[in-house]
Parts: C-alpha cells; structure tokens; sequence
C-alpha cells in the first residue's frame, strides 16, 4: 500500500498542537497508509514538552529554531511516503481539506496540488497580506508564466519524487514561494482547488510579517534568474 506523508512544522503552538493532530488522526485516505511527522522547530512555550508525551504514537523531530522552511526540509528528509502533505499546526488551515487535495495525485491527475484560499469563499483577514498574497500571486504569473492564484497558502500536496529535481534552500516562510519557484521552473504544473480559511490575529500567534512579503517578491526575481 502506498503512503501519504503529513509534515506538520510547529513553534510555539501549545494551545493549538493537540487539536491538529487530533483532527489529522482522524483523516483517512483511499488507498493509503498515512504517517504523521511533526518538526519541532524550537519551541519555547511548552509545546515541546506536550510533543515529547507523544513520542510513542508519531514522528516527532527537533531542531533548533530554524524557520518553517528549514521544518519542513527535515520533514521531507524522514518522511516515508510516496506523497507529501504539508499542514500548518495553527488550524487556519482545516487538515480534512487535505483528502480532496490528495485525490488528483492518487488519480494520477496532478503530481502538485496546491489548496487555493482566493479560490474559496474566506474572509480576507488582515487586508495587507490579502494584498501582498496577491501581489505575490501577480508577479509570480509574470515571470514563470503560470496562473496561480494563492502562491502563499500553506496547503501545499505532492509526490516525493519530485523533490529529487531540485534543492530547496529558504530556512523561513521563502520557502512558499522557492518551492513554488522550482516547481514552474521545472514545468511540473500546480493544481488549484478551492480550500477553507480560517485567519487569525497577530495576538493569537500569528508569525508571518511585511518583511516575509518583501522577502517574497525578492525571491521570485532570484529564482528566475538564476540555474538550480
């Protein structure tokens, strides 16, 4: 039986960890073993400790704070499946939208499917970063001549084996838009599907800020110029 990998990268979410992976358990695919994997990226508020009482029932990595991209590399490395999920452990994201971006994979439809919030019916949030998102989204069109929608979503699902195409790099949220990047340059198509959005406020731990944006639209002019 094949298997789909869930990489669920974490820092400082003690008050939401324990309903993620409460909701991914409960996820059950067609076809497929599944495999939980949380990266733990040096947490300080005690998420660590409610993850080492976990050990027997998942995979869990720890490293020193390095970034959600330097997370989810870990992740990749030990994961064990044929497919790769990404879920971010701040519930924004609903883990059982997760099986309706699978099924093009397993289908053989799509070997990237990339859940879309611009494509769904959610609240905007805080507007800046709609704004930024789609800024994003924009100038990503432009040079790798795609038509994405929601290059930031954290809801990102793919085969393993396109990993072996290239190197990722980017240590912190860069890695949205580099995987994004190598992806196009490779000409491996990105299916969108709608998906749920369940924003939150700064003060309820929210981590992305306007220096990632701009770091962002920095990114994707690096990584259309240069050879991976």
């Amino acid at each position: 039986m094949k298997k789909i990998s869930i990489v669920i990268p974490v820092y400082n979410e003690k008050d939401y960890i324990l309903k993620t992976l409460e909701r991914v358990e409960k996820l059950s695919f067609s076809g497929l073993e599944k495999e939980i994997i949380v990266v733990d990226d040096g947490s300080t508020d005690g998420t660590t400790e409610i993850l080492k009482s976990l050990e027997s029932k998942y995979k869990i990595i720890y490293q020193n704070n390095g970034g959600k991209g330097a997370a989810l590399r870990a992740g990749f490395t030990t994961s064990t499946g044929e497919i790769i999920a990404i879920q971010d452990a701040d519930l924004e994201y609903d883990p059982a939208e997760i099986v309706k971006l699978t099924n093009p994979i397993i289908d053989g439809r799509s070997e990237v499917v990339y859940g879309s919030r611009m494509l769904g019916n959610n609240p905007v949030g805080h507007r800046r970063y709609y704004l930024g998102n789609k800024l994003i989204s924009w100038l990503t069109n432009v040079l790798y001549r795609s038509h994405l929608t929601d290059v930031e979503t954290g809801h990102k699902v793919f085969k393993k084996s396109i990993l072996e195409k290239f190197n990722l790099q980017e240590n912190d949220f860069g890695f949205e838009v580099e995987f994004t990047a190598k992806i196009l340059k490779n000409q491996i198509p990105i299916l969108e599907l709608p998906i749920s959005y369940a924003p939150r406020k700064f003060g309820e731990g929210k981590k992305i800020n306007w220096q990632d944006g701009l770091k962002a639209l920095w990114l994707l002019v690096k990584y259309r110029l240069i050879k991976d």
